[in-house]
């Protein structure tokens, strides 16, 4: 067990979005962060205290999560001196890049030598199956997005909220790092072989009640050259009965892929619902969720209530105004 409470690092994360692991256990489950550690350029804030690895061991933090997710998921030079430190003052290290913390000789030395714990919450711990394809018992929904990083995790956890608050059966079911560490289990989706992924899925989700929904963590997108296998993988192995779509809008591009337009909503509608047709002829798409973090309130609630009438569905954004009217379509379902 990784142990509680944090101190989350966010070294030189250049943007928000590059700590969204920090942004995401802070959101969630803030009972178990201490505060929040930067370097020199770092631009990312979550709103947690700043404070030194003494200050935060005085306050009771024990692990020191790393808490960025830069491209290609590597453990920077210039963060190695605040980790050898965390280890010789007694924290535990936890992370979720690709680069794992067990790969780096001189952690693993200053671990062993401390008698401190390195957590990679990215290597897989099940031996999954390959999918089978098989319907299961129980309900399913996927958030599918335009692009990577934009809320497709906290639409998931948006919805479980609200239909707990309705009575209605719902799991939230992590398949990436920052959900793991919210929750403490799930798949590592994107660091299992690509034959066993979409039976990770079926793995995760198996039959459940038959008014009990899944709410699987969404991960890339169809349309994004560097990550759409995982996105694959979710919607065949998953088995949606519902699709929700996910956006950001105003990104001038695909995340990362200065050369690739971001598409429309319509355009992963039906791309998503051809795919997800195949293994689930049923498939609907019932909402859409919009991370509107850029926008002043009012221009929010137009923003949503456009979308709303373009598309037909139910829009919001479910962090800021909730996601009620998202759990109302799958209710309806």
């Amino acid at each position: 067990m990784i142990k509680t409470p944090y101190l989350l690092f966010l070294g030189d994360a250049p943007d928000q979005l590059a700590a969204k692991v920090a942004r995401g256990i802070g959101d969630w489950r803030p009972d178990n962060v201490v505060g929040q550690l930067r370097l020199e350029g770092c631009r990312a804030d979550v709103g947690a205290p700043d404070m030194s690895l003494q200050e935060a061991w005085d306050k009771g933090a024990r692990t020191l999560v790393i808490g960025v997710a830069n491209r290609g998921g590597v453990i920077s030079p210039s963060w190695k001196a605040v980790l050898h430190q965390a280890l010789d003052m007694g924290y535990d290290l936890a992370s979720g890049l690709h680069n794992l913390l067990r790969d780096e000789p001189d952690l693993v030395a200053v671990a062993n030598s401390a008698g401190r714990m390195l957590h990679d919450v990215r290597i897989p711990s099940v031996k999954y199956p390959i999918a089978s394809g098989v319907k299961r018992t129980g309900k399913r929904c996927l958030p599918v997005g335009t692009d990577c990083s934009v809320g497709k995790m906290y639409t998931a956890l948006c919805m479980e909220k609200a239909m707990h608050a309705k009575g209605m059966k719902a799991t939230f079911r992590a398949t990436g790092q920052t959900g793991i560490l919210i929750t403490g289990d799930g798949v590592p989706l994107d660091a299992v072989i690509a034959d066993f992924m979409a039976g990770s899925i079926e793995h995760l989700t198996p039959d459940n009640e038959a008014d009990h929904w899944d709410l699987i963590e969404g991960q890339g997108s169809l349309f994004h050259a560097s990550y759409s296998g995982v996105t694959m993988a979710l919607v065949h192995g998953g088995q949606p009965d519902a699709l929700i779509l996910c956006d950001e809008p105003g990104r001038a591009h695909m995340r990362g892929l200065p050369d690739y337009q971001m598409p429309s909503l319509e355009q992963v509608r039906d791309m998503a619902l051809s795919l997800a047709r195949i293994v689930n002829p049923a498939c609907q798409a019932v909402g859409v969720s919009l991370n509107t973090s850029a926008m002043g309130d009012s221009e929010a609630l137009e923003y949503c209530r456009s979308v709303e009438k373009r598309l037909g569905l139910p829009a919001v954004d479910p962090f800021r105004h909730g996601a009620e009217p998202l759990a109302d379509a799958l209710k309806a379902l």
